[in-house]
């Protein structure tokens, strides 16, 4: 029992070290009792890491292992770290200092930057559009285009990996990283930007980091005083550190060793940002003494759901982990080819009007897919079936190419509407012939694309419709969307973190998943990763689609998560989305007929069919050979030596 002491106030509280640690699993028990020296907690997805790491940092302090003042707690978000700083406080740990490695460099620099270098801090940059658009205006076209943000971003990875213009050619060439224009011009670009802030005496995000680690190398007074104020350090999401923040890092530890990281390799899919699961996986060849503990049990989704996880986890490589349900079991996961993209779309907006008639709530539901140019078709489908939605990176009109043609529509020039937003889309530089490397440049020439083809409809059904009315038109038909409410339409990586009722991963096609356009071919491990984090953000609902059109090849990863890809039925209509059903009359007669079929043969029931397929065939109800062969786990084998008998039980039924 301790009360007040070194950790800070406690308000009257008392709290016994050992309450703290009630309710956790016996893993998440061992990870919170290990207060000292090196510490690695590998969390699967949905295995309550917040929940671990709160509680190990509150045992910690009650068990006087170290004063809450003296643990430093980093998060990759602001959200993350008020989060935690409330958590700890309901668990009596007030006085814990939680932040994002930006916020705590910054602290740091202005409580000792100008005390040790006589200088003050320089003022930090909102972001680093302002100085990078007239050197983007300058870029022969079609790159002047390219919109801001990924000449940003390509900026950001650069200083992440601690590259200067100096070295950034060669940098590229060591990481075979692409940048989003050709390498000189980028270079022109970043050289530019860093003079400018350099002239107006300021800093961007990653000068912050980079500022900090200068005083800390040139000011060996300055490291000492935060290494006499932070004597343990818990990471969190440590599989997403990139170069610079670990150096930082080590400047904090210096030669100690109280370092708690938390992470999961299997969702490390920042790459693009610098990021590397190698820090996290070779964390116990740094620190051989680590502690390592695994959270396997999931409290997040149903075992079906897990049944794919695990799947693919056996092809990511890294710390292997199984994920085990603590809920119970729920409706098969669905992976249905469908004829083509429009029928996709469709089949997924009216699955969800059906989940939404059962009751699930809408932003419990969410649609995930690889680029922002994907949500297009989705939003103007939910539009028009009148079902809300909400894009959490962006709705196709407030989007670089559409927002410029709007703003550019306000004061049209003469012209049939068709010929109006061709000469707009082309002065913002359309071209049907590029093949973009960036992402942002596929999604900003696609919806030009789709703006241009708008136009044409809009032209064909109004004969003497004018522009302000196309503008009208393109209003009502993406006016669905409603602030937090609706249809989560999100990208993978938007999607890390959340966690919805039901999530459809649409277009799961080779060259959509993994990526690949133009030059860039993204690498197949982190896109893996990313199908691995769409799969676990599911609870109970989890549909899996590819179209299987002539100009179409299913996504490799299919295969890898044992789900068969035959073509889709010559008619659209039989290729649907059907609701899944977790049990029913068929599904039992067809358990029945397997154990006495396992039984007769001498073999384990699994050996028959596995439960995902005969959950699957007793939701399709195949009527012939024809249909039992697109069942996932039914092959040849199988069909000759058990489809008679199985379509005899369907028909009893």
């Amino acid at each position: 029992m301790r009360r007040g002491g070194a950790g800070g106030p406690w308000y009257g509280r008392d709290v016994d070290a050992e309450q703290i640690l009630e309710g956790l699993n016996e893993d998440q028990r061992q990870a919170a009792r290990a207060t000292r020296g090196p510490v690695a907690i590998l969390a699967g997805a949905g295995t309550g890491k917040t929940t671990t790491i709160t509680h190990r940092i509150a045992y910690q302090v009650a068990t006087d292992a170290f004063p809450a003042s003296q643990i430093l707690a980093v998060t990759f978000t602001q959200k993350a770290a008020s989060e935690l700083t409330h958590r700890l406080a309901g668990l009596g740990s007030e006085g814990v200092d939680a932040r994002t490695f930006h916020s705590a460099a910054l602290s740091q620099l202005h409580g000792l930057w100008e005390r040790h270098s006589g200088q003050p801090v320089p003022a930090v940059l909102d972001h680093k559009a302002p100085l990078i658009s007239t050197l983007a205006n300058a870029l022969p076209a079609p790159h002047r285009f390219l919109p801001r943000r990924e000449l940003a971003a390509e900026i950001e990875w650069a200083k992440n990996r601690m590259a200067t213009p100096g070295n950034y050619l060669v940098e590229l060439e060591r990481s075979g990283h692409e940048p989003p224009i050709p390498a000189e011009l980028m270079l022109r670009v970043f050289d530019g930007y860093e003079r400018r802030k350099q002239t107006n005496g300021t800093l961007d995000f990653e000068d912050m980091l980079g500022l900090a680690i200068q005083m800390f190398d040139e000011h060996p007074a300055a490291a000492e005083a935060i290494r006499e104020r932070f004597h343990a350090f818990t990471v969190d999401e440590y599989q997403d550190v990139n170069p610079l923040q670990a150096t930082l890092l080590d400047r904090w530890l210096g030669d100690r060793e109280d370092l708690c990281v938390v992470g999961d390799d299997y969702q490390t899919i920042y790459s693009f940002t610098g990021a590397s699961p190698d820090h996290l996986l070779g964390f116990t060849e740094r620190f051989p003494s680590a502690t390592v503990v695994r959270l396997e049990r999931n409290y997040r989704s149903t075992p079906q759901i897990l049944g794919f996880a695990n799947e693919l986890a056996a092809h990511l490589g890294g710390f292997r982990k199984t994920l085990e349900a603590t809920v119970e079991s729920g409706p098969p996961v669905l992976a249905r080819p469908i004829h083509d993209v429009d029928e996709e779309v469709a089949s997924v907006v009216q699955a969800v009007g059906r989940l939404r008639a059962e009751g699930v709530a809408l932003e419990e539901i969410a649609v995930l897919y690889r680029i922002n140019a994907r949500s297009e078709a989705f939003e103007e489908a939910f539009a028009s079936a009148g079902i809300p939605y909400q894009v959490r990176d962006g709705a196709f009109l407030r989007r670089p190419g559409p927002k410029a043609v709007l703003h550019r529509l306000k004061r049209p020039p003469a012209g049939s509407v068709v010929e109006v937003v061709d000469g707009v889309t082309d002065a913002l530089g359309f071209d049907p012939k590029t093949e973009p490397d960036a992402d942002e440049e596929v999604t900003r020439q696609a919806d030009l694309a789709r703006l241009r083809a708008m136009a044409e409809e809009f032209e064909r059904a109004n004969e003497h419709g004018n522009v302000a009315a196309f503008v009208e038109e393109l209003g009502r038909r993406f006016s669905t969307e409603h602030s937090a409410r609706g249809v989560n339409l999100l990208t993978y990586h938007r999607a890390k973190g959340l966690e919805f009722d039901a999530v459809f991963l649409p277009r799961l096609l080779d060259g959509e998943l993994p990526f690949r356009s133009g030059r860039a071919k993204a690498e197949p491990d982190e896109e893996r990763r990313l199908l691995y984090v769409g799969i676990t953000r599911a609870r109970t609902y989890l549909f899996l689609t590819w179209a299987t059109d002539a100009k179409t090849t299913p996504s490799p990863f299919l295969d890898e998560l044992g789900v068969r890809t035959p073509a889709a039925p010559r008619r659209p209509s039989s290729a649907r989305i059907r609701m899944p059903k977790a049990g029913g009359p068929v599904l039992e007669r067809l358990k029945a007929w397997r154990r006495s079929r396992a039984r007769a043969d001498g073999v384990p029931a699994y050996v028959i069919f596995h439960d995902k397929t005969l959950e699957e065939i007793a939701e399709l109800l195949p009527k012939d050979w024809a249909d039992l062969a697109a069942v996932s786990g039914v092959g040849p084998t199988k069909l000759e030596r058990y489809a008679d008998e199985v379509l005899a039980v369907i028909a009893t039924v």
